[in-house]
């Protein structure tokens, strides 16, 4: 019978971890300890004859090897895009990933577009609040809100914006290459494909209804689209001022913008390890439902320890490569790696911490079901109580703890 293949560079990697590891081990207080140290004798343990698929087993490496104080298990925080089939059509196309995919995934729910320059995802509302985030080129927004204030907007890579449920919206892709982004809706069971448009209800009226409504004749609708149009290819857009005037009426625009230019506003915290800039009811004020932040990460920086008392996190990883783990009761603790287009799930109160693992800026989007965006830093709670009172839980002198970062960070290196 012949030798199962070797496992190039994780087996190798396994076989070195278990060769330094001595137990038991600093950092590693289960019994019997957890990991590839358990394989010191017997490098045997760490084989895997198959079968595998090294495509994606190589995208895991924290799977293939957690760190030594990961412990149990806990609900799968990792979902991702790339592997969520698209809904192609003439003018784009769209995937999404919701609850019903990402079983942990209760609050919110994840769509990513493509919207060709031109291409139009057609007049519709939903029964969700939407929250966008453009990751490329630029698009055009219009809504209407309850008053019948009409609103139309471009927006850019980094721009975002917000539409409280029951609102109805369009979007259109601009010159020269259109635009891709993300939408969030503020319940994870929402569902892209199932939404309120404009053309199923024009399809499903009877004609006579039609015509009693609009005060025109019943064969000015001979010619409406019999299916939903979804997202088709239409007419690039003229200025944007010309739409704003024909939109206007009696009472005139809406208050508050529903678009917000995230990647531009100023960061809430910019320290040597990244930055992070927040969005928020308090600074984008229609946004009374979804709170978000966007983090990036140096190489080497971490987004360092803590757990947010308002809502689960939902994550979309833009950029770079990370690893989170991700802490319970129980004790449990579990790591995964994240690459771009990834999703990522923390429920609500589980500390949790992410690190840049390559060698290019990171960068992801923390997403809330909430007005307002909280965290709870670990070293600022521990700075915060007496001293001698952590001491004693540490078994750290208090000039040690005098030391910590007492400024709630929020990335690692200050």
């Amino acid at each position: 019978m012949e030798a199962s293949p070797k496992q190039p560079g994780v087996e190798d990697s396994l076989r070195a971890a278990a060769k330094t590891a001595r137990a038991p081990t600093f950092g590693n207080p289960d019994q019997p300890p957890q990991g590839a140290i358990n394989a010191e004798g017997n490098p045997a343990s760490l084989t895997d004859p198959g079968p595998r698929n090294p495509a994606i087993g190589g995208q895991f490496p924290s799977a293939q090897s957690p760190p030594a104080t990961d412990v149990g298990d806990m609900p799968m925080f990792w979902a991702s895009f790339n592997n969520a089939p698209k809904r192609i059509q003439d003018g784009g196309w769209a995937r999404q990933v919701t609850q019903f995919d990402f079983a942990i995934a209760e609050e919110i729910s994840g769509v990513n577009m493509r919207l060709t320059a031109g291409g139009i995802r057609e007049m519709h509302w939903h029964l969700a609040a939407e929250w966008g985030f453009v990751s490329y080129g630029a698009c055009r927004v219009t809504v209407l809100d309850e008053k019948g204030r009409a609103y139309v907007a471009d927006v850019k890579e980094g721009d975002i914006w917000y539409f409280p449920a029951g609102l109805p919206h369009s979007l259109q892709g601009l010159g020269p290459d259109g635009c891709e982004f993300l939408l969030c809706f503020d319940d994870g069971k929402a569902t892209e494909y199932n939404t309120l448009l404009v053309t199923d209800w024009f399809a499903h009226t009877p004609p006579d209804i039609l015509a009693a409504n609009f005060g025109v004749p019943a064969d000015t609708f001979s010619k409406i689209p019999l299916n939903q149009l979804y997202i088709f290819q239409g007419k690039e857009p003229g200025a944007l001022a010309a739409d704003q005037a024909a939109v206007k009426g009696a009472m005139g625009f809406p208050p508050q913008p529903f678009t917000f230019s995230l990647g531009a506003s100023a960061p809430a915290r910019q320290t040597r390890g990244g930055e992070v800039r927040v969005a928020d009811s308090g600074n984008f004020h229609v946004s009374k439902t979804i709170a978000a932040a966007l983090v990036t990460i140096r190489p080497g920086g971490v987004r360092e320890m803590h757990w947010h008392p308002n809502g689960d996190e939902w994550q979309y990883w833009v950029k770079g490569k990370g690893r989170m783990t991700v802490f319970n009761t129980g004790p449990k603790a579990v790591t995964m790696d994240f690459n771009p287009g990834d999703i990522g799930y923390v429920k609500r109160a589980n500390g949790h911490y992410v690190q840049n693992i390559g060698d290019t800026d990171l960068q992801f989007i923390e997403v809330f079901r909430s007005s307002y965006f909280a965290d709870v830093s670990l070293s600022d709670w521990l700075t915060h109580t007496p001293p001698a009172m952590v001491a004693q839980h540490l078994n750290v002198d208090e000039e040690t703890i005098a030391k910590f970062p007492n400024n709630e960070p929020v990335v690692m290196p200050e």
